[in-house]
C-alpha cells in the first residue's frame, strides 16, 4: 500500500523535526519545509495528500499560501491542517476562510495531530468515492467536489461544499449546530456555533435565490427544505 504524503510547512526546527519523526513512525511519507517558496517548487512536482501548514511564516503566511492553493485546479481540494499559536476566534474563522479543514492551536500533542491528519484524510477519502447529488436545478459533483446551479459553476470551499452535501442530504431535518461542527471537524477542535453561521452566510451568498432553502432554526441549527414555511 503506498504511504500517504504528508507535507509540514514550519519554520520551527525543533517542532518539524518532532513532527517529522513520528508523523514517519505512523506509516507517512513526510516532506518538512520552511517556507512557502520551497514548499511550491516542489508542489510542482510531487502533489501530496495533506498538508501540515504553520500560519505564521517568513514571506509567504500560512493564510496566503492556503489562499493560493485554493485557486489552483491542481492544488484546491487537497486537505489543510493548520498550526498555529493564534487562539482567537477571528484568527480561526480567517483561516477557515482561506480553506483549512481543519486548525489545531500550539502547543499541542503529536498524538492528537496524528488523529486529526486521520480524520481529515478518512473524511477526504469517504468523499471522492460517492458520485452526484441533484436537488432541483442544483447539482454536487461528489467526486469533483464541485457545484453546478442551472449548468453554471459555484465556487464553494470545501467546508462550504460538505455543510450543504450534509444539509441536502438530511432534507426538511434539522441540524444542529453542535452536529455540523461534529461532521466537519475532528474531535476537540475549538469551533464555535459562530464558525458554522459564517459559513452558512457565505454559502446562502454563493448560492443566490437558492439559498433560501437553507433554513434557519432560531437557537437550534438549520435545515435544507423546497417547501414553504
Amino acid at each position: 500500500m503506498d504511504k500517504d504524503i504528508v507535507y509540514v510547512v514550519e519554520d520551527d526546527m525543533d517542532l518539524a523535526e518532532i513532527l517529522t519523526f513520528n508523523l514517519e513512525n505512523e506509516g507517512f511519507e513526510v516532506k518538512h519545509f520552511t517556507n512557502g517558496n520551497e514548499f511550491f517548487k516542489t508542489m510542482e512536482q510531487t502533489i501530496p495528500n495533506i498538508i501540515i501548514l504553520d500560519i505564521m511564516l517568513p514571506g509567504y503566511d500560512g493564510v496566503r499560501i492556503a489562499k493560493i492553493l485554493r485557486q489552483n485546479v491542481l492544488y484546491k481540494d487537497i486537505p489543510i491542517i493548520f498550526l498555529t499559536a493564534k487562539s482567537e476566534e477571528e484568527d480561526k474563522i480567517e483561516g477557515f476562510n482561506a480553506g483549512a479543514d481543519d486548525y489545531i492551536t500550539k502547543p499541542f500533542s503529536s498524538k492528537e495531530l496524528i488523529a486529526r491528519i486521520r480524520a481529515v484524510l478518512n473524511r477526504y477519502k469517504k468523499t471522492i468515492t460517492t458520485t452526484k447529488l441533484k436537488v432541483e436545478n442544483l447539482e454536487l459533483d461528489e467526486d469533483k467536489m464541485e457545484v453546478t446551479l442551472d449548468g453554471k459553476p459555484i465556487n464553494l470551499t470545501k467546508t462550504e461544499f460538505r455543510i450543504l452535501k450534509h444539509l441536502i442530504e438530511n432534507m426538511d431535518k434539522i441540524m444542529t449546530r453542535d452536529k455540523i461542527i461534529n461532521m466537519l471537524w475532528s474531535y476537540g477542535t475549538d469551533i464555535n456555533d459562530r464558525t458554522v453561521d459564517v459559513h452558512i452566510k457565505h454559502l446562502r451568498d454563493k448560492l443566490g435565490d437558492f439559498g433560501k432553502y437553507i433554513k434557519t432554526i432560531r437557537g437550534v441549527g438549520y435545515k435544507f427544505s423546497l417547501k414553504d414555511e
